[in-house]
């Protein structure tokens, strides 16, 4: 994908042995493998440094609309009946074909007050980008609020590989720049789905600490430290326009003795500060394993929980769930199912934010449209900032975004949280040996 010169190879902060031969030439020389682990950590870097430009955005600066976020004269003497609501940043993204799901779980996610990039990878033509950009420009409500925008330059993100930790690290550090005043920052696939309305996650969240990150995590490796942490491979996502197959070496290498190794899955919720942590780099560490996971298997899902549990700083600021709903099969509990109607009761009652795996066009997508958030197909989710009458569409007229109408979704999250704080038991759960 891009330009890179290869740099003369640093010795390694984590291991002296990580070197391989590749499968496609095995008489390759340690320092040629050397070059290809650096080369891809600094193609890393390169993508993450891409500016801010990559978004599709109107020529001209439009504010957003002041009924939305009317000036509130500040009073000495009042006090608020409630807290401020946050504001989620949220990254959407998906491949060729995906525009269709990517709008549906847009609409699906909305709230004034959050801010959503939206990105289908280089698998997607140029010609699905502009129309879903195009798209995103005619929705009222989106212009009128400025929230929403479409990345412009694209990159592959393989689930395989570390390129999806480079796409959503890029994505992350477009929505800094993009805005100053999110709290979390959450990266959903075109698989994803809500199963509360932003109302309801906004007024929780605006009772939590803004420091919480919720990831899951472990650091028991089990069968991982042959399948997934010691063999070392190459992404071409990191480098080519065309689409590659990542390819593996042929030796392995022994897991790193500088730092400890956790696993987790794809789906966090990560506050601003974390975020910043990473991509701006105050601190070697999250440099340090980048360069680990840049030839790792399945890195995506290791990399936010090996930072934070090795981090001083952030260690104790990890509650150990995702908020988000995933079937397993009871068998092979390694690879999760897609979600099916007689799932919905279990989905619901778990008290998850999200759920994953839908297949598209699922029927379980409707009955949560029509149950759960209350919304019309091709319609955002009514809240409390939708003033027009039920009638015709409620959120044609719209007003203060910081007014929430939370419903039964909120008593749900509240609980599952609640549940997860109570008694301080989150804190024996967070970063610990197993």
């Amino acid at each position: 994908m891009h330009n890179n010169h290869q740099p003369t190879p640093a010795a390694s902060p984590y291991n002296s042995n990580a070197t391989a031969t590749t499968t496609a030439s095995k008489d390759n020389s340690k320092a040629t493998v050397c070059i290809i682990l650096a080369t891809s950590f600094f193609s890393f870097l390169f993508i993450i440094a891409l500016p801010s430009t990559s978004p599709i955005q109107p020529l001209t600066i439009i504010r957003p609309d002041p009924a939305l976020f009317p000036n509130r004269p500040i009073s000495l003497t009042e006090i608020p009946s409630a807290p401020t609501p946050p504001s989620v940043a949220y990254f959407i993204s998906g491949s060729a074909g995906d525009s269709a799901r990517i709008l549906r779980l847009l609409l699906a996610s909305y709230h004034p007050r959050n801010h959503y990039l939206l990105h289908l990878d280089l698998s997607a033509s140029q010609t699905e980008r502009d129309r879903l950009a195009i798209t995103i420009q005619a929705i009222p409500i989106f212009k009128a609020a400025q929230n929403v925008d479409v990345v412009g330059k694209s990159d592959y993100a393989y689930p395989k590989g570390p390129s999806a930790i480079s796409s959503t690290l890029h994505g992350a550090s477009i929505l800094l720049r993009l805005a100053s005043d999110w709290n979390w920052f959450i990266s959903l696939n075109a698989g994803d789905y809500p199963l509360a309305t932003q109302d309801d996650i906004l007024h929780i969240l605006s009772y939590l600490p803004k420091d919480l990150n919720f990831v899951n995590h472990t650091n028991y490796i089990g069968w991982k430290e042959s399948k997934k942490l010691k063999p070392i491979i190459v992404d071409t996502g990191l480098y080519l326009l065309e689409k590659e197959e990542i390819f593996y070496t042929t030796q392995k290498r022994e897991l790193p003795t500088a730092f400890k190794l956790f696993s987790g899955s794809s789906f966090t919720m990560l506050t601003r500060s974390f975020v910043e942590f990473c991509i701006l780099g105050t601190d070697n560490l999250p440099r340090t394993l980048l360069m680990y996971f840049t030839n790792t298997p399945y890195s995506y899902s290791n990399y936010f929980p090996t930072v934070l549990c090795n981090s001083d700083q952030y260690k104790k600021t990890v509650i150990n769930h995702n908020l988000q709903h995933v079937a397993f099969n009871k068998t092979i509990s390694t690879k999760p199912l897609s979600l099916k109607p007689e799932e919905f009761d279990a989905m619901i009652q778990s008290g998850a934010a999200f759920a994953t795996h839908f297949q598209f066009d699922s029927p379980v997508l409707d009955r949560i449209d029509q149950e759960i958030l209350k919304r019309s197909p091709g319609k955002v989710v009514p809240g409390g900032w939708c003033l027009g009458e039920p009638a015709n569409d409620t959120c044609s007229v719209w007003g203060d975004a910081s007014i929430l109408r939370p419903g039964p979704g909120a008593k749900r999250l509240k609980k599952r949280i609640v549940d997860l704080l109570a008694d301080d038991k989150y804190r024996s759960m967070q970063c610990r040996d197993e």
